[in-house]
């Protein structure tokens, strides 16, 4: 446990990245200045020590802001990082060749802060031209290193932190698509285990209550459906294990057959209508679970006599529909179930709408786009 915990805190500080702290140790390249100042060759050494703390306080704070997003680019940041240079320019004009490795820290800021866009090569260029010339009149071509490393400290900085900074931007998409997805399988899961136990639940109370009529006058009878009711649980069994794994696949035929036989098992008559093109497993998939569970809320809900379903199709849009004579939902507010089915038919480019039939009753329409591999053989049934 201590392992994993540690394991987890040494993660945390490596997700962090670069920080103000890690700009703090090139300071030592002042150290030159410091020297300077204490060996008494500088003129006016108060001016030059106080403009040396100056700096190096300046220095410290563009830093540390620059590596907080929500202040790096802040007025506050860059009239810093402008007095910053003005110290960088007026200590190397007045103090020379000892002073000239302050370049390399402003540049250090200036790429902390900018990073990226038009912006950096808008200020770089210039920048690097004005330490080339007041390098050169301070110390001739003899720190013409000052120059390329103010450059380089420039360009340098701003990579490095650009690129960590969207390799944290990638880190944190990745975690949402990953967040996203559970979502989304939980979201699944709970749906196909819904209309799953749903379906399957009311089945095998419709046939209990058929046996429970038939035992005490037809005992073969009730055996019959007593070996459905195994029947239909061994299936939602299998059913429930595939929808786990997610690989299961609806196949449509099967299913009109189920729900004939659970409304004939409640005492409503079935009707059954199916024409149009073939269909791929996907689209035969989702309109298998809107005819489980419309049957499933006309045994269940409705008080029906009788439910219609019909599927009917053209080129490239099949349609759906399952009408019952009931009363529909209890309060007129389709269910759970209903609403889940609503989100996935939307997401595969169709549509899902339930509500009173014209002629009294409830009803239940889906339509999607299809890609038709085929022609439907075969003439309507009831």
């Amino acid at each position: 446990m201590r392992i994993r915990q540690l394991c987890r805190a040494a993660g945390r500080r490596q997700d962090r990245g670069p920080s103000g702290l890690s700009l703090l140790p090139w300071l030592l390249m002042g150290m030159g200045a410091l020297s300077h100042l204490l060996g008494g060759e500088a003129p006016n050494p108060w001016i030059g020590g106080l403009g040396l703390l100056a700096f190096n306080s300046v220095y410290i704070a563009i830093v540390f802001r620059a590596f907080d997003p929500r202040s790096r680019e802040t007025p506050l940041t860059w009239g810093l990082l402008i007095a910053l240079g003005a110290l960088t320019f007026g200590l190397t004009l007045g103090y020379g060749r000892e002073w000239l490795l302050l370049f390399p820290l402003l540049g250090l800021g200036v790429g902390a802060v900018v990073r990226r866009g038009r912006l950096l090569p808008v200020i770089t260029f210039p920048l690097v031209l004005a330490v080339g010339a007041v390098t050169f009149w301070r110390d001739g071509w003899n720190s013409i290193g000052i120059v390329y490393g103010t450059f380089i400290s420039i360009m340098v900085t701003a990579a490095i932190l650009a690129l960590d900074e969207t390799v944290r931007q990638l880190r944190a998409t990745r975690e949402e698509l990953a967040r996203a997805a559970v979502e989304k399988e939980r979201l699944r899961f709970s749906r196909d285990l819904h209309d799953l136990l749903g379906h399957t639940l009311s089945v095998i109370v419709v046939k209990s209550e058929v046996v429970r009529r038939l035992a005490p006058r037809d005992l073969d009878a009730a055996l019959a459906q007593v070996a459905d009711i195994e029947s239909v649980g061994r299936q939602a069994l299998t059913e429930i294990r595939e929808a786990v794994t997610g690989y299961r696949e609806g196949s449509l035929a099967t299913e009109l057959d189920r729900a004939r036989d659970a409304l004939s098992s409640a005492g409503i008559e079935p009707v059954v209508r199916r024409s149009g093109p073939l269909l791929e497993p996907q689209t035969e998939a989702l309109l298998s679970w809107v005819v489980r569970e419309s049957a499933t809320n006309a045994v269940r809900h409705s008080g029906a006599s009788r439910c219609e379903i019909d599927l009917s199709g053209s080129a490239g849009r099949v349609r759906l529909t399952v009408t019952d004579d009931g009363r529909g939902p209890a309060n007129g507010t389709p269910g759970s179930g209903l609403r889940g089915l609503r989100e996935r038919v939307a997401a595969a480019g169709g549509t899902l709408d339930s509500g009173p039939a014209p002629r009294g009753g409830f009803r239940v329409t889906a339509e999607l786009p299809v890609e038709t591999p085929g022609e439907h053989e075969g003439e309507p049934t009831e």
